[in-house]
């Protein structure tokens, strides 16, 4: 048997759509607490992060006392 040493969301990480899920991972966020270092601009960038996908991740980070960078 062979283990796949890809990529996976940390615990802390919201339920996303697939798309906005595989678009975190491959810009290399794998925890919630990373996205509070980028804009939610620059995230919105990335190919199938969507208006939803950043209203979720909006909303974790601020359960978290967290937010996004200015």
């Amino acid at each position: 048997m062979t283990e796949s040493h890809s990529a996976q969301p940390g615990d802390g990480f919201p339920k996303t759509g697939a798309p906005a899920t595989r678009a975190l991972l491959a810009a290399g966020y794998t925890e919630l607490s990373q996205l509070a270092s980028v804009s939610e601009s620059e995230l919105a960038k990335l190919h199938g992060m969507g208006p939803k996908a950043l209203r979720i991740l909006r909303e974790a980070l601020a359960e978290r006392g967290l937010s996004f960078r200015d």
